[in-house]
């Protein structure tokens, strides 16, 4: 059975960072772009930044572009999301997606996990 699972997220203090993984069981992420994406109470879904497959590249949302950064351990099936610099306006559930054909911030993954929720506060 493909899953996928999240994990760290938590409450941050404005300024403040955490680590999100994304742990796969039931298949090897190598083959899978993956994407994080989050959505906060009342409002769309949003892309936050995706990695492919093939040579590692990535893209990010521009709300987050220099402060999050998107990487891939294939040796422990995983994929993280360090964020720094963190604002109130980061708060939400955070998910990540995989993907063999596809990816992007607005592509329609395959496969999701249950969410992570973030809150930065003070």
């Amino acid at each position: 059975q493909l899953q996928l699972v999240e994990s760290g997220g938590g409450l941050v203090q404005p300024g403040g960072s955490l680590r999100l993984s994304c742990a796969a069981s039931g298949f090897t992420l190598d083959y899978y772009a993956i994407g994080w994406f989050r959505q906060a109470p009342g409002k769309e879904r949003e892309g936050v930044s995706c990695i492919s497959s093939s040579d590692g590249s990535t893209y990010y949302a521009d709300s987050v572009k220099g402060r999050f950064t998107i990487s891939r351990d294939n040796a422990k099936n995983t994929v993280y999301l360090q964020m720094n610099s963190l604002k109130p306006e980061d708060t939400a559930v955070y998910y990540c997606a995989a993907d063999l054909r596809g990816w992007g911030l607005t592509y329609e993954y395959d496969y999701w996990g249950q969410g992570t929720q973030v809150t930065v506060s003070s």
